[in-house]
């Protein structure tokens, strides 16, 4: 009998550990990659390739998070998506707003801009906020918005491959080459050529984007116009509440 109570600790006490060592998300709230292992991810705030140059506040994992509900309107675009030869990529999902307040604390440094030339080379970095690409309230922590591109399923992502590309009117941007299909801009340019509809980009990357845009639409999501990558499920289940739990 004796044997037997200490098996039965011994087996309580590992499950106690295996449960600590995972992550408890909310309520209507999984990891894409439990739903829908063929969206690909590349969590870009985890790392250094993103608009600060390092890793985000309440980011420690690289696994996408999103509601139950935008997850399964994500998973039916992409099977959308890739009838037409494409899978989604997730730049962002579910984004804590201890990651927002690093974003508002990062913008009252005027001195470090380490990362201007790749992601604001036209703005100045404390007007993130006013222009609109960057909310002290993001949609983002509601958990039911993601910034996405596509890319051909039979290409991998690489590693950011940084190239200079023109814009009409002869201004160069860096475009960061990760394998995507070319939008015209990349994730995170704070510029005018980001916005859905400018006349800084060739007519082929504007069909894309009216090709992204319209195929997200079919499955209940709503663009910002400013940001040619950002979609937010337009029926979301926390429409008022503001997240902050980390990504892990």
């Amino acid at each position: 009998m004796l044997n037997k109570i200490k098996i039965l600790t011994f087996t309580l006490a590992l499950t106690t550990n295996i449960s600590l060592c995972q992550a408890v998300l909310p309520e209507d709230f999984i990891y894409l990659d439990e739903f829908d292992s063929t969206i690909r991810t590349s969590l870009r705030y985890v790392g250094n390739d993103n608009f600060i140059g390092k890793p985000i506040d309440g980011y420690k994992s690289s696994r996408v998070i999103l509601t139950e509900k935008a997850a399964k309107a994500l998973s039916e675009a992409q099977s959308y998506f890739k009838k037409d030869g494409y899978s989604i990529v997730v730049y962002d999902g579910y984004r804590p707003q201890v990651a927002v307040n690093h974003f508002m604390e990062w913008s009252k440094k005027p001195e470090d801009k380490k990362m201007k030339a790749e992601f604001y080379p036209r703005v100045d970095k404390a007007d993130v906020f006013k222009l609109g690409y960057v909310a002290e309230k993001s949609g983002h922590s509601r958990g039911s918005t993601v910034d996405i591109s596509l890319i051909p399923i039979d290409k991998e992502l690489h590693a950011i491959k940084p190239e200079p590309r023109k814009l009409k009117g002869d201004f160069e941007i860096i475009f960061l080459n990760d394998g995507t299909i070319n939008m015209g801009s990349s994730f995170d340019l704070f510029d005018e050529a980001s916005h859905y509809e400018n006349n800084l980009i060739t007519e082929e990357q504007q069909n894309l984007r009216k090709y992204l845009k319209e195929g997200m639409e079919k499955f209940g999501f709503k663009n910002y116009a400013e940001e040619w990558w950002h979609f937010t499920l337009k029926d979301e289940p926390f429409p008022q509440t503001h997240f902050n739990f980390p990504v892990e």
